[in-house]
C-alpha cells in the first residue's frame, strides 16, 4: 500500500528549529478518547500533565489545516499534529560560520569547533544548520553529511529537498575526497606516511569508539607536512567514515590530537574551554557534481593555531 505523503508543516521554523510532527497512531482498545488525553500520555510524565494543558490552552498543537487542537477533542487515528518544543537554554558557540560558497543547490560552510552540525541531544538551536537557515532565509536547508561538533571546517549543506539524496550518495559511495588537518605531537619513530586499517566500533552512550579484533572498517592515510618543534602538521586522507576515525587512528599511532578531550584519556565532563579547541580541521572537499557532472573543490578558510 502507498503512504499517504505527510503535509506541509503549517508552523514556521523557529531560529531556524523545524516544529515537531507526529501523528496519533491507532488505538484499537480505546486507550485515549480525546486529543488531550493521548498527548498527555505520551509527554506528561516528562514535561508534566500542567504543561501539557497549559500548551493545549495556548493552542499550541496545530493540525494540517493550521487549526489549534483542543484538548477535549475526539482521537482520531491518523490525525498529524505538529508543536514547537519548550527548548532549554543553551551557551552560545562563540564563533560564526563561515560560508565558503554558494549557489541555487548548495552552500559550503566552515563550520567552527564545537558547533554541533544538526540537533542532537542538549545541542539544538546552537547548531551549523539552524544558524544558517536563520542567517541565509533557507529554511529547508539541510546537511549532505556529518561533522564532528569538536571538529571545524568544511560542511556540504543542500538548499531543496529534492537535491539532498544526490549528494548524499556522493558521501555514501565514497566518491568525496576529503582531506583533514591536524596538529599533533611529532615522533621522529614513527614512520610517514602510513596508511592505518583497523577494525572501529563505537557503543552507544559510550564516549569513545575503540579498536577491536575483526575485518578493517576504518582506513585512514596519514601524511606529516611539517614539523612545529615539538608538535607537527598532519595530512589525514580518509577512505572510510567510521566515528572518530581520523582521532583513534592518530591515537593509536602514538600521536593523539591536541586538546582531545577523549583520546587517549577521557575528560571529565565539564565546562568547554573555547580557547583550547580540538586541532583538527576538514581542510579539503573534493567530488563531481551530481548534476553538473563538473568538479568542484574547495577550502576551508579556518586555521589550526599550535597552542605550544
Amino acid at each position: 500500500m502507498r503512504r499517504k505523503r505527510v503535509p506541509a508543516a503549517p508552523l514556521p521554523q523557529r531560529d531556524g528549529i523545524d516544529p515537531v510532527r507526529l501523528r496519533l497512531p491507532e488505538d484499537p482498545e480505546g486507550t485515549w478518547p480525546t486529543v488531550g488525553a493521548y498527548l498527555l500520555g505520551r509527554y506528561g510524565a516528562a514535561v508534566g500533565a500542567e504543561r501539557i494543558g497549559a500548551m493545549l490552552d495556548a493552542g499550541r498543537f496545530v493540525g494540517a489545516d493550521g487549526r489549534a487542537a483542543a484538548g477535549p477533542e475526539p482521537y482520531e487515528p491518523g490525525r498529524w499534529l505538529w508543536f514547537h518544543r519548550d527548548l532549554a537554554p543553551e551557551e552560545r558557540v562563540p564563533f560564526e560560520v563561515g560560508v565558503v560558497y554558494r549557489d541555487e543547490r548548495i552552500v559550503v560552510a566552515d563550520k567552527p569547533h564545537f558547533l554541533a552540525t544538526t540537533p542532537r541531544g542538549r545541542h539544538v538551536r546552537e547548531t551549523a544548520v539552524a544558524r544558517l537557515r536563520a542567517g541565509l532565509g533557507l529554511p529547508a536547508l539541510q546537511p549532505a553529511h556529518r561533522l564532528d561538533r569538536l571538529t571545524a571546517g568544511l560542511v556540504l549543506f543542500v538548499v531543496r529537498p529534492e537535491d539532498r539524496g544526490a549528494y548524499q550518495l556522493l558521501f555514501k559511495e565514497r566518491r568525496v575526497r576529503k582531506e583533514y588537518e591536524a596538529l599533533a605531537p611529532y615522533d621522529p619513530g614513527v614512520g610517514l606516511p602510513v596508511t592505518v586499517r583497523s577494525r572501529i566500533e563505537k557503543e552507544r552512550g559510550v564516549l569513545a569508539a575503540r579498536e577491536v579484533p575483526g575485518e578493517p572498517n576504518a582506513v585512514s592515510r596519514i601524511e606529516l607536512v611539517e614539523r612545529l618543534g615539538a608538535h607537527a602538521r598532519y595530512r589525514l586522507l580518509p577512505e572510510t567514515g567510521r566515528t572518530h576515525q581520523l582521532r583513534v587512528h592518530m591515537n593509536a599511532l602514538g600521536l593523539p590530537i591536541l586538546d582531545d578531550p577523549l583520546y587517549p584519556v577521557v575528560r571529565e565532563d565539564g565546562p568547554e574551554d573555547h580557547r583550547r579547541p580540538l586541532r583538527l580541521l576538514a581542510r579539503t572537499l573534493e567530488f563531481a557534481d551530481p548534476f553538473s557532472g563538473g568538479a568542484r573543490r574547495f577550502e576551508s578558510r579556518l586555521a589550526l593555531s599550535d597552542p605550544a
